[in-house]
């Protein structure tokens, strides 16, 4: 049985601790965890778990342990030794304060929520508790009294599965995950790269740098900004909205996908100054004036946008926007813009900044074509380029350049090498499984992943889908609650530090290389492609074989639990 630490010192006042730890460990199973002392910060509190049991195929129970004599008055609970008596906080309330703290904790690093069963306990190794003893909110099953805690083992796991909360026994792969955690470890080894999150950082720190072309441009009232994937366009758009609002000038944000509308909204709900009137997605601003919805691409392509401009032009003018900002401005179809526009305090002035790729163009809105985003000659929008990659490692970065153009410039650090799994098509999303679970075995945090397909949806996004529970699919993708499965399609803006791309076939094979160059630029870190080599080479070309045959071929290894 493993012990943390393997040999406790217990100091004096703990011998009723030691006495409880002993007696767990000659009667525990050889597979459990036993741990004395567990310390727990939950944001600014903080707590201790006197003897935590992790049980794989059960789950796990938080111990707190109370020595002397141990008596209740009156809702008041008493510790006793030889001369004194004195009040004390309730055991049952502080064991179940720390077992929350606990899973609290165990989420935020993990980045997966804890289904397992768990319970908390009481210990009282010197205190008799008769059988038919009872207490509101303190069944006698959470107990361990004197003569129980001589052999308590059976009666741990029995509270386990018959008081615990939780969904589920406790999976081997995930003790092991935690241990890793309550271990503490200093060995490099242990996680997949020590050097990640400061890459990712130095990624952010490059991407603020950007600011300057704001700075430099602040006196152009329409600006077309047009970059390659992880060049800090979203966070371009972003800082801008800002900047105008803080002019007192109403603002509009806007984009095309859900995913990135929740996104853009939860940046700009943790400003304290002033926002934009409006952010997220256009078709909800839309929705928000009274346009009825329809349905079909030719609704939203022509009638929606025709019903809006005939809506704009009784506006009151206190409602009217001074500036519009729209991130991923590819994806808008063109009669949108003459619509939005429309929606303007002035449509032939008022300020409008555009943030696009129009290789990211996987909608068609434009033909494939980048086209000036409005008519007439007083439209004209300033074109910014901008060529740096600052999203992404190197290595991730190599398998753009096939897509994203001569003037691509990767800037971020070497980072670790783009794995490739070779397997079918129609085997892609089994396989793709297999990967995230491998990697959730090496060290990865489950909310720092993202499995992204190119065709069929995988199962746990089609079901999301199927109920119609969008928003809180989006929801969990970011509060963090868990690995994310999605599709490149709706992934567009967004980003995860490990992405595994399941190339599981193309619905239109002409947009193919469109949805590659997305689904490969939204890791941070690391990027493993799932999939079949003709595939990717009829899809993305000769050059992007020749990337992914440098790359280090990888057989996940399933984790067992």
């Amino acid at each position: 049985m493993k012990c943390i630490p393997e040999e406790p010192e217990f100091g004096e006042g703990q011998l009723a601790e030691k006495t409880v730890w002993t007696a767990l460990k000659n009667t525990l199973p050889d597979e459990c965890v036993l741990a004395h002392s567990v310390q727990i910060r939950d944001g600014r509190s903080e707590c201790e778990i006197d003897l935590l049991v992790l049980w794989p195929g059960v789950g796990m129970a938080a111990i707190e342990v109370k020595g002397g004599h141990v008596s209740i008055a009156d809702g008041q609970w008493y510790q006793s030794d030889r001369n004194t008596r004195r009040k004390i906080q309730s055991p049952v309330a502080q064991s179940q304060g720390s077992l929350h703290s606990l899973k609290n904790w165990l989420e935020n690093e993990l980045g997966s929520r804890v289904s397992s069963r768990s319970v908390y306990m009481v210990s009282l190794p010197y205190t008799d508790v008769p059988r038919d003893w009872a207490m509101a909110g303190c069944p006698r099953t959470l107990f361990l009294d004197q003569a129980d805690s001589k052999s308590p083992a059976e009666l741990v796991r029995r509270a386990i599965e018959n008081e615990g909360g939780g969904a589920s026994p406790l999976a081997t792969a995930f003790v092991d995950r935690i241990v890793r955690k309550l271990s503490g470890n200093l060995d490099p080894a242990v996680v997949p790269s020590t050097t990640f999150q400061e890459d990712e950082d130095a990624q952010d720190h490059l991407t603020e740098r950007q600011s300057v072309l704001l700075q430099a441009t602040r006196s152009l009232p329409r600006i077309r900004f047009t970059g390659g994937a992880g060049s800090g366009k979203t966070w371009l758009a972003v800082e801008k909205a800002k900047l105008l609002s803080k002019q007192g000038k109403r603002v509009g944000l806007f984009c095309y996908n859900k995913g990135l509308g929740q996104y853009l909204q939860d940046r700009v709900s943790r400003w304290r100054q002033a926002r934009p009137v409006f952010t997220g997605e256009f078709h909800e601003y839309v929705r928000g004036l009274g346009v009825p919805d329809g349905s079909g691409q030719d609704y939203f392509d022509v009638e929606m946008p025709r019903r809006l401009k005939e809506l704009a032009a009784t506006m009151d003018p206190a409602d009217r926007l001074d500036a519009v900002v729209v991130d991923e401005a590819q994806d808008f179809a063109p009669l949108w813009w003459d619509a939005l526009l429309a929606c303007t305090k002035d449509p032939a002035t008022s300020e409008v900044y555009a943030f696009m790729d129009d290789r990211q163009d996987v909608y068609r809105r434009w033909g494939g074509a980048t086209a000036d985003l409005a008519t007439g000659p007083t439209a004209t929008f300033v074109p910014i380029h901008i060529d740096d990659n600052l999203r992404n490692t190197r290595k991730i970065a190599e398998t753009l350049k096939p897509f994203a153009g001569d003037h691509f410039t990767p800037r971020g650090s070497t980072g670790l090498p783009v794995r490739r799994v070779e397997c079918s098509a129609e085997d892609a999303l089994g396989v793709a499984d297999e990967c995230v679970d491998a990697l959730i075995g090496e060290g990865w945090a489950n909310n720092q992943i993202a499995l992204l397909t190119t065709k069929e949806r995988h199962p746990v996004h089609l079901d999301f889908f199927e109920r119609g529970a969008t928003e809180d699919y989006w929801h969990e993708f970011h509060a963090g609650w868990g690995e994310f499965y999605g599709h490149v399609l709706g992934f567009k803006g967004l980003e995860r530090s490990v992405v595994v791309l399941c190339v599981n076939g193309f619905k239109d094979m002409e947009r193919a290389a469109e949805q590659l160059y997305v689904g490969l630029s939204r890791a941070r870190s690391l990027l493993v492609v799932v999939g079949d080599s003709g595939l990717l080479e009829e899809s993305g070309g000769r050059e992007l074989r020749s990337v992914l045959g440098r790359a280090q071929a990888w057989k996940p290894v399933p984790q067992d639990g």
